[in-house]
């Protein structure tokens, strides 16, 4: 362990204060300019920068560089070419242009383009992002980039995130404006992202194919013991996971990441790592490179991280709680309430706006968390269900509620927590509680939007955040930056907005039966599937919203639907044919060999003559036989739901409808046959590690 963290954060990023130290004031006073406003990048500064930068990755014992970018794959592409450049006499030096720093040309045919690129269509560019500061990761330097194909399409999750955040900004400046507010040159949208985890045994990960091809267990049958007791959470931790966390914390600080606050979490062999907040685009490059880490380190220490959503059956699945923010350059916080926020007017303005944009999209926030791992998870008394309500606290609802009744607000008097024992300190309590039912909860001065899956970028949402609270901000701008009268035209807005929105607002048990009727009464949307959810996102209200803000083309809009379509059908696919493999080639001959041996025994003491039923062993070969049967059964039919899928080859929505409704009972079905053949198959003969074994021995 680092032995002096302050000045191990960030050693390995070419950071302000490096660029400070390596480049002439000139040239770093363009490039902060660069990053602050979005100008163009002189060539001259580039080629100035490249060569501090190519310095400083070499002092770093860097070889290479590459251009890092998100596609559409979830995670991170790297290409990576080495400085070097030969030269006449067999030697070499080491070289980097402006021109490579600005630009690189990874192949854009073999990403998901959603048809926006052919087979044969393979130029691509990767387009330097300056706001995001260049780090050294095993020896290369990386460069975060946008990506995009040769007729300018954005085939990333950075490029539409950074549209989004120059629109919010410009949005939120107009409302900032109107209040007097001339200090703040830039608002900011920032996002701390807590990400949770499992953490198991390699080795027995390594026998468990499913896991290896699919990230879930697609078989098991549930312990004794799960999470029943709630001991893990916030246990003390094992000492391979403190080992595993110390070191992960290392390599996050020394890339800038900043890792705050880990902890054991619900379910047995799950845990969470929570950063402080930053910039959104940051905050997204940090979280792809903790993942990266998390996995990395913990095949380090003879464990593997499991990131998806649901990998057990039985125990709560892992999310991703987005937490976002706004605030300006100057360190505001807009969403701070302060100690009156009922004459805060400012802070209401920017409330309601939040509020009118989750009503008005309820369907993209569905969307944005949409996938094939989250829909196991979304709802199941462990995570928000798929209905989208904002959580905004009882002081909060008080205001809202006198605003819509038109009667005065007397404001919540701030009380304290007495605990009873006087050694013990009393203290001040927060205005409202926390509600972990909540999809987008207000908790004090940022939205947590708990809804995005463990494995996702949270690019998505924030790029649908950004979009929608921009949309809103601008809709206000354009009434208020005509009004006569200001201040009564903000209160007007505000109670109207408020009025009109309220039925987004719930603060109680979102698990509950009674929401799921009080929702729908109340005309709120239930996505339930990531199926049912997706078509709403070429909706023309969406298409018009993306389009106006210069976030997506209508085309890239299309494509991505596309994307999301067929990897929705392309996961199933993978999780099909492993339960497949893994019941005809372990599973069924396992169980074979088993009653086999029970037959054998049965016979053996049948020819010694004794008085003996050998009931426990016909029991054992009665049922396992007719399960065994069961599941062969169930393995053919999968089989040839699977084959079915052809006929869809040119729809991918049949496609993906077909899947959720065909071979996801077909799947099913054979799991609960193979999970009762565990229950009662001796455990030697059980062809790979149980839950026991996976969420216990580590």
């Amino acid at each position: 362990m680092c032995k002096d963290i302050s000045k191990t954060f960030g050693s390995m990023v070419f950071s302000d204060v490096v660029m400070k130290e390596k480049l002439p004031k000139d040239i770093y006073k363009s490039l902060q300019q660069t990053m602050k406003t979005g100008s163009d990048l002189d060539i001259n500064v580039a080629n100035m920068v490249a060569i501090a930068m190519k310095d400083w990755a070499l002092e770093k014992g860097a070889t290479h560089y590459t251009h890092w970018f998100q596609p559409l794959t979830g995670i991170t592409a790297e290409k990576h070419d080495s400085f070097i450049s030969p030269q006449g006499d067999g030697r070499v030096i080491m070289e980097f242009s402006g021109k490579e720093l600005i630009k690189g040309e990874p192949d854009a045919s073999s990403f998901p383009s959603g048809g926006l690129r052919a087979t044969f269509e393979a130029r691509g560019y990767t387009a330097w992002d300056p706001t995001s500061y260049a780090f050294v990761k095993e020896g290369t330097l990386c460069i975060p980039t946008a990506f995009c194909s040769y007729n300018g399409e954005a085939l990333d999750n950075k490029t539409p995130l950074l549209h989004s955040m120059e629109t919010i900004n410009d949005q939120a400046l107009r409302i900032l404006r109107l209040f007097g507010n001339t200090t703040a040159n830039r608002v900011l949208s920032t996002v701390g992202p807590e990400q949770e985890y499992f953490l198991i045994d390699k080795k027995l990960y390594d026998q468990r194919k499913d896991l290896m091809f699919t990230g879930r267990t697609l078989f098991g049958a549930k312990p004794p013991k799960g999470q029943e007791l709630e001991d893990h959470y916030f246990g003390a931790l094992k000492t391979r996971v403190s080992a595993f966390m110390k070191e992960l914390n290392e390599e996050l600080w020394k890339l800038g990441v900043l890792a705050k606050t880990e902890h054991n979490e619900v379910a047995p062999a799950q845990h969470e790592l929570a950063p402080i907040f930053t910039t959104t685009n940051i905050a997204t490059d940090h979280n792809q490179l903790t993942m990266e880490m998390m996995k990395k380190v913990a095949d380090r220490h003879g464990l593997a991280c499991l990131l998806h959503e649901k990998p057990f059956d039985g125990v709560n699945g892992s999310g991703k709680h987005n937490n976002w923010s706004l605030s300006t350059d100057t360190g505001i916080n807009l969403l701070e309430p302060g100690l009156s926020p009922h004459e805060n007017s400012q802070f209401l303005l920017f409330f309601a706006a939040v509020i009118k944009a989750i009503d008005e999209y309820q369907d993209l926030m569905r969307i944005t968390v949409a996938s094939a791992g989250n829909d196991h998870r979304l709802g199941a008394n462990e995570a928000p269900p798929a209905i989208v309500s904002i959580f905004v606290g009882d002081d909060l609802d008080c205001i809202f509620k006198s605003i819509d009744e038109g009667t005065k607000y007397d404001g919540m008097k701030q009380g304290t927590i007495e605990i009873g024992v006087h050694v013990l300190p009393n203290f001040i309590k927060d205005t409202t509680d926390r509600n972990r039912t909540s999809p987008f909860a207000f908790t004090g001065n940022k939205f947590e939007f708990r809804m995005p899956g463990s494995s996702q970028s949270i690019s998505g949402p924030n790029v649908v955040i950004n979009a929608i609270v921009a949309e809103e901000l601008k809709k206000f701008a354009d009434i208020l930056e005509n009004a006569e009268d200001f201040t009564a035209a903000t209160n007007t807005l505000i109670c109207k907005t408020l009025q009109d929105h309220r039925r987004i607002v719930f603060n109680g048990d979102g698990y509950s039966e009674e929401w799921q009727i009080e929702a729908k009464r109340r005309g709120l949307s239930n996505l339930r599937s990531t199926v049912d959810a997706l078509p709403h996102f070429i909706d023309e209200k969406n298409i018009k919203l993306f389009t106006e803000h210069n976030i997506f083309t209508e085309s890239e809009m299309h494509s991505r639907y596309e994307i999301m379509l067929e990897s929705y059908s392309k996961i199933l696919r993978i999780e099909a044919l492993t339960m497949i493999e893994i019941a005809k080639k372990e599973i069924i001959p396992a169980v074979s060999r088993y009653v086999a041996k029970l037959c054998s025994t049965a016979v053996s003491v049948k020819d010694l003559g004794l008085d003996l039923q050998c009931a426990a062993e016909v029991s054992f070969i009665n049922k396992l036989s007719k399960l065994n049967d069961e599941a062969y059964e169930y393995v053919n039919d999968l089989k040839e739901t699977i084959d079915k899928t052809a006929q869809f080859h040119d729809d991918a929505l049949a496609l993906a409808v077909y899947y959720k409704e065909s071979v996801i009972p077909a799947m099913d079905r054979l799991r609960a046959v193979a999970d009762l053949m565990e229950e009662n198959t001796c455990t030697e003969y059980w062809p790979h590690p149980t839950y026991g074994d996976l969420l216990f021995k580590i």
